[in-house]
């Protein structure tokens, strides 16, 4: 269970006070995901102009989340937390929104304090997908709404905004995520490489690509796969001849994949349950290594990509479409793919940084007072 302060320099005893936050969440390392790298960075962007306190309950040491039963406990350690915390925040901020009891909790022990949630794309989905499980936390969520009326509320995108809206919850702000990954566009890179990175389960394609869009390219096409299998079904796609699987990499290796494929391929379809993508952080990720990103125009892919600028959005389930880009890109001249990525990577690190989500989300705390 992680209990973390940080506290930044060149502040004052007072300011430290009026602008401290209490950020509390289920999402933290060793875990790997998209919110485990928002909820640690954010907390160490803000820390950098405010004294910020974190409860966070920690992943496995495999990468993946904690188990049921430590997650059923963390409302206990929160409370016990509480009660132990010295100094009132001025915000608490609740890390996503399954979560949001705690800011009922929170709210108990420091009425004053302004309330703040954070809205992902699982957060919001999970209802879609039916059934008595799928109903009932639709139910939570939508009490949540009545019950935290004062909460603003942050998106990371304007999919999982316009799902908020239908639940019932107000959204204050969209935030896009963010990246530190950093690479060098390869003047050698493997034009019939491509490169899929990620979580394997439905949502994300691969199985759909495999099937529908390899058939349609030059048999001399390979697919290098880098990611976890969450789906067993998805590992079939694994045992293609035409396919490599290396199943998890640190992101400085990761990085130069990204740089030397032909191209980045971020395939999702869209489910008939309503389940979507939140954001899709490999897509800026890839663009700000110096990869050449093709994404499905879908979800909140279409605030991770910006279209023909940041990489190309290509409408999801259509395999000629996706087979016609990646054959274009792949044959680009050399001299017009080094423009792109260059001016791809250059905005991409400008636009999808920590301390832009940071100095966003600063602006969402002011609007609380």
């Amino acid at each position: 269970m992680a209990s973390v302060q940080f506290q930044p320099a060149a502040i004052t005893p007072s300011e430290r006070e009026t602008q401290r936050v209490l950020f509390i969440t289920r999402k933290w390392g060793p875990a790997v995901g998209g919110m485990e790298t928002y909820c640690e960075r954010l907390t160490e962007e803000l820390a950098k102009a405010r004294a910020v306190d974190v409860i966070a309950l920690e992943g496995q040491d495999d990468g993946q989340p904690p188990s049921a039963w430590l997650l059923l406990l963390f409302p206990f350690t929160v409370l016990g937390r509480l009660f132990r915390l010295k100094n009132a925040p001025a915000i608490v901020h609740i890390g996503d929104m399954a979560i949001w009891p705690l800011a009922l909790m929170a709210a108990a022990f420091f009425p004053r304090a302004a309330l703040v949630l954070s809205a992902h794309g699982t957060d919001v989905s999970y209802a879609a997908r039916g059934g008595v499980k799928g109903m009932l936390y639709g139910l939570y969520l939508s009490i949540g709404s009545r019950l935290l009326t004062r909460a603003e509320v942050i998106a990371n995108s304007r999919a999982t905004e316009t799902r908020l809206t239908e639940i019932g919850w107000d959204c204050s702000a969209v935030v896009p995520l963010a990246t530190d990954l950093r690479g060098n566009p390869q003047a050698g890179f493997d034009p019939k490489q491509l490169l899929f990175a990620g979580r394997l389960i439905t949502q994300k394609g691969l199985s759909w690509f495999v099937n529908e869009v390899l058939p349609l390219l030059s048999q001399d096409v390979r697919i290098t796969v880098v990611g976890t299998v969450w789906d067993k079904s998805e590992a079939a796609a694994l045992g293609h001849p035409q396919v490599e699987f290396l199943g998890r990499k640190p992101q400085g290796e990761l990085a130069l994949l990204f740089a030397q494929a032909g191209c980045v391929i971020v395939p999702n379809i869209e489910r008939g349950n309503g389940e979507f993508e939140g954001f899709g952080l490999i897509a800026c990720e890839a663009a700000s290594a110096g990869g050449l990103v093709l994404a499905a125009d879908t979800g909140g892919l279409r605030d991770a990509v910006q279209d023909r600028e940041t990489g190309h959005l290509i409408e999801a389930g259509n395999a000629q479409s996706w087979a016609a880009k990646i054959t274009e890109v792949l044959d680009q001249d050399p001299c017009e793919r080094a423009q792109f990525l260059a001016r791809s990577q250059e905005l991409a690190q400008s636009h999808y940084s920590w301390s832009r989500v940071a100095e966003q989300t600063t602006e969402v705390y002011a609007s609380c007072r």
